[in-house]
């Protein structure tokens, strides 16, 4: 069964994270920032992986703590949950449009983690949540997950929908690369991903 469960506990927050990737994409979020739930809870349902995450952080300095090491243990969990990742599609990629925004998303699960992130907001805050954490999330998401991820926000006006397209569109991209290839070999000319 492709499923994990993670927790973490730092002085600054206490999290755990509960994936099934051959889930139905229900999921059950609570992390104290009502944008970031919303956020995490179209990942989870468009990306088709059942998720529990529940967070508690140092919310009182600000979300950098909360955000980020969520980042971290989610990561950790679809990493844990892949596996050595054989018998996976591997790659994924998709565009994704929200009224006037469109976002674009590329990853490989390559065990490699590297991030791109091109993209910029107009407003520091989109409600409780603060718009610059949006890279940080990834890039802790990618790095502990073994993702190299590129991620476009190629336009747009309203920093919700901007925002909500990325997300979405990385959720699409995943969902495509966790796919169970044919022959359950691990998709590379070295024979491992590494």
């Amino acid at each position: 069964m492709r499923e994990a469960t993670v927790t973490r506990n730092t002085r600054e927050t206490q999290i755990t994270v509960s994936v099934k990737l051959d889930g139905k994409g229900e999921s059950k979020i609570s992390t104290g920032i009502g944008f970031f739930d919303h956020m995490l809870t179209a990942l989870s349902r468009h990306s088709g992986i059942s998720m529990d995450i529940q967070a508690n952080g140092d919310l009182y300095v600000d979300g950098h703590h909360t955000v980020e090491d969520t980042g971290i243990v989610l990561g950790q969990a679809l990493n844990q949950a892949l596996g050595d990742k054989s018998g996976i599609a591997r790659y994924g990629s998709a565009y994704i449009p929200m009224d006037e925004a469109l976002s674009f998303c590329a990853l490989d699960l390559s065990n490699r983690p590297y991030v791109v992130f091109n993209g910029t907001f107009t407003n520091q805050m989109i409600g409780q949540y603060d718009a610059c954490l949006t890279e940080e999330f990834f890039r802790a998401l990618a790095v502990n997950a073994g993702i190299t991820l590129h991620l476009d926000m190629r336009y747009g006006s309203n920093d919700h929908h901007k925002c909500e397209a990325l997300f979405k569109a990385f959720a699409h991209a995943l969902k495509a690369a966790i796919r169970l290839n044919e022959d359950g070999t691990v998709l590379s000319t070295k024979g491992v991903l590494a």
